[in-house]
């Protein structure tokens, strides 16, 4: 059973806000006022949301335990006094404090799967999921991969998704980051996935030795210095470990390419994510044919080489 989000304490109300609660009733006053309150606040979004309005619909629901498919005639319920002031303390720190509001509300979701997170990890974002919704079936039309590992796993998240939608495989997380790794085992057992999901705590492949798998998927730290320097207020709050990788944001994956092959099958499939950092990809290894992959619901950066490119392509990566 999936564990409940965890809230902020609902602190005492400043004046202005206990008349607030009492003039705004349904769950539609509220939705109109936050996102009133985020825009003129000029809040960051890119954690799950893409505006104003957008952001108040995720808090309000989150706040409420609500799914995102809820009957519309919600809208116009009757809010609880306390759920009133929830939604007010949650959307005022978001605001106070920028931090990003799944982190706030203790939970987000990734390929339609609610992961628990917090400051020790990401929040789950990558453009991948549309990859785990259609079980990577470009490149396993036929049979699934029996063995996967999700690379810098951080929440776990692409692994766990993965191991949901594939019922059939095993999937090892790895993260250099015993915080991390801590909470992919929070999500693990949230999901009840103990027996085919198993969370090590590794510098890459350190902890996988001798060990091979049909597809490995990688969101790495790949920020560069530039952008990790210039980020918005709402990307502080994320552990900056799993972000920067170095003046071009190659730093890791360049170790990833070097050793990823005595890993992967002989048929298997490497898929890594590294976001805007695309463009130095390019020019640090001009002769390799990455395949960049293009997404539905937005998204950049992501590669994919097969095993037999990556042999063909060896002495590139030394």
């Amino acid at each position: 059973m999936a564990e409940p989000a965890r809230f902020p304490a609902t602190s005492t109300l400043a004046l202005d806000d206990t008349q607030l609660v009492g003039e705004l009733i349904s769950l539609r006053d509220y939705l109109r006022w936050a996102a009133s309150e985020f825009h003129l606040a000029g809040l960051h979004y890119s954690h799950g949301t893409d505006s104003a309005w957008d952001e108040a619909v995720a808090l309000t629901l989150g706040a409420l335990h609500l799914p995102w498919n809820v009957d519309p005639e919600v809208l116009d319920a009757r809010l609880l006094p306390m759920e009133r002031q929830r939604i007010v303390a949650i959307a005022r720190e978001r605001i106070a404090t920028r931090r990003p509001l799944p982190y706030l509300l203790g939970e987000a979701f990734f390929a339609g799967v609610p992961f628990t997170v917090d400051e020790r990890v990401l929040i789950p974002r990558s453009p991948i999921a549309e990859l785990v919704e259609d079980g990577f079936a470009t490149w396993f039309p036929e049979e699934p991969p029996a063995r996967v590992l999700d690379l810098c796993s951080g929440s776990g998240c692409i692994g766990i998704a993965t191991a949901l939608h594939l019922p059939g495989c095993e999937v090892d997380l790895i993260d250099v980051c015993p915080d991390a790794s801590e909470v992919s085992r929070i999500n693990i057992t949230r999901h009840s996935l103990g027996e085919r999901v198993r969370a090590l705590v590794s510098d890459l492949f350190a902890g996988v030795e001798g060990q091979r798998y049909e597809l490995i998927v990688s969101n790495p730290p790949y920020v560069d210095a530039r952008d990790l320097a210039t980020m918005p207020e709402e990307f502080r709050h994320e552990p900056s470990l799993a972000l920067g990788a170095g003046a071009d944001g190659l730093d890791i994956v360049r170790q990833i390419l070097r050793q990823v092959r005595d890993h992967l099958t002989d048929d298997g499939v490497l898929i890594v994510e590294v976001g805007n950092s695309d463009r130095h990809l390019e020019a640090a290894f001009p002769d390799v044919p990455f395949m960049w992959l293009e997404f539905e619901r937005g998204g950049q950066g992501v590669f994919v080489l097969t095993a037999a490119e990556l042999d063909a392509h060896a002495a590139s990566f030394v």
